[in-house]
């Protein structure tokens, strides 16, 4: 278990701006302060409510588009300079991943908490991270080793993979930016489609293509990375239940799976960011078939959704080792320190309505109880009054648990779930409740295609 100051003689920063909102503005607000960091918490317009709650300073830096505010680099930096801030975190989403804030940052003067931009330049293009993979000895999928510039380059790589195949955006993340498609008749829609939603989201419209494998498991390393070359793993996540490529429910260790498959998962992910020159908080995500045969397929650079889940069974506060090794401290823990105790669940809870299609429902949350008792986390920003805005994403708050092994986890996950209450806007509670109460995921036998087959069984 790490401290919770810094260490002693080590540089460390007066103040850091969040340049964030939601749950995760709060999360790292609370490592600051328990750093002894002052905080300046940027929002919009339609934010502030939830921002001047934690932040020992708050700064509007435009309206409610996200264009004219979270991601609106030129603002947030004014922001800093403003605050006296020397070093901003991004949290994830946003400005988090981009290597032309990350050196703007630099050009300021001000720290970026996060990796340096030549290296999230390369990991965020999704083909440059690959070939990285690839180099450095890890196993990828069969793909289009590029990007496809039209509909025919793409029906050339499919035949060449062999189909089914996924259309992937290069510039995309966060289950972003792609298609499955099982013949070729279907490639030039789900071409069109993906690159016009790419140019859209991520203002790149590149994209390639890659072997899908159903049924697969969604695996992932967590590692940080300081800059005076050491490298560490934190164990591994297994994140297969998800709708639509958006995470739902995420778990650590992985349930299942032998002690030597999690090792050399590990392996692979500390010798893909070694060659990479990894620095920070990162993860190396994986899929796993059945047979135990694992492929690399991207890596993010930032702190991740479910990053909880590790913390509570490794015991390491993931953003205060961010912190400081962007402050230049050394890490403060070796890989002999870092062990797996236990099992870790984490719920994503959402403004949606699974009744209709898990469309997003913003409005004013009116009631509210949230889940107590031993070894319960909820990392979250809900208030009873709290006006959930429609221009972001639906994340409302997560709900972790620990407990000694996966059945006991999965017990005290239900029992949390039940004592939540929230009344003025749908939620997914319900939802993720009947995941946990199902045969197959009792039993991990469940796959990235589980909660589809559930929504259409549902439907039929």
């Amino acid at each position: 278990m790490t401290t919770a100051t810094a260490p002693m003689g080590e540089r460390m920063f007066g103040t850091i701006l969040i340049a964030n909102r939601g749950e995760i503005a709060l999360r790292i607000a609370r490592t600051c302060r328990e750093l002894g960091i002052r905080t300046v918490a940027v929002h919009s317009t339609v934010d502030r409510s939830t921002a001047a709650r934690f932040a020992d300073e708050t700064i509007q830096i435009g309206p409610p588009p996200a264009r004219r505010s979270y991601l609106n680099a030129p603002a947030i930096l004014q922001a800093a300079l403003q605050a006296g801030a020397e070093a901003i975190h991004p949290g994830y989403g946003f400005l988090s991943e981009d290597p032309d804030f990350a050196e703007a940052c630099e050009d300021t003067g001000v720290t970026f908490i996060g990796p340096p931009a030549p290296v999230l330049a390369r990991l965020g293009d999704k083909t440059m991270a690959l070939r990285s993979a690839a180099d450095a000895g890890l196993p990828v999928l069969p793909w289009s080793g590029g990007t496809v510039e039209n509909a025919a380059e793409a029906g050339s790589a499919a035949a060449e993979i062999g189909f089914p195949v996924i259309v992937k955006a290069a510039a995309g993340g966060g289950g972003r930016g792609m298609a499955v498609v099982d013949t070729a008749r279907e490639l030039p829609s789900a071409f069109a489609r993906v690159s016009s939603a790419a140019a859209a989201v991520f203002g790149d419209g590149r994209v390639y293509l890659e072997k899908y494998i159903d049924k697969a498991r969604h695996v992932e390393v967590q590692i940080l990375a300081d800059r005076h070359g050491n490298v560490v793993h934190l164990g591994a996540r297994d994140c297969s239940v998800q709708r639509r490529h958006q995470k739902l429910i995420e778990e650590s260790p992985i349930p299942g799976a032998p002690a030597d498959l999690t090792e050399r998962l590990c392996e692979a992910a500390v010798r893909g960011a070694r060659a990479v020159g990894y620095v920070g908080a990162g993860t190396f995500e994986f899929l796993l078939d059945d047979e135990g045969v694992f492929h690399f397929i991207e890596a993010n650079c930032r702190i991740q959704v479910e990053h909880p889940v590790t913390e509570m069974v490794t015991g390491v506060d993931i953003v205060r080792e961010q912190i400081l090794i962007a402050a230049g401290s050394p890490l403060s823990i070796r890989q002999d320190d870092v062990t797996v105790r236990g099992a870790a669940l984490e719920c994503r809870i959402n403004a949606e309505d699974p009744a209709r299609g898990f469309l997003p429902c913003p409005g004013r949350v009116e009631r509210l109880t949230l889940p107590g008792g031993p070894f319960v986390r909820v990392d979250g920003y809900l208030d009873q009054g709290l006006d959930v805005p429609a221009q972001y994403d639906s994340l409302l708050a997560k709900v972790v648990v620990w407990a000694p092994d996966r059945r006991q986890a999965i017990a005290r996950m239900d029992r949390a779930l039940g004592e939540c209450s929230v009344s003025g806007v749908p939620t997914t509670i319900g939802f993720l409740r009947g995941i946990l109460a199902h045969p197959r995921f009792h039993a991990a036998e469940h796959s990235t295609a589980f909660v589809e087959s559930l929504i259409g069984a549902d439907a039929s």
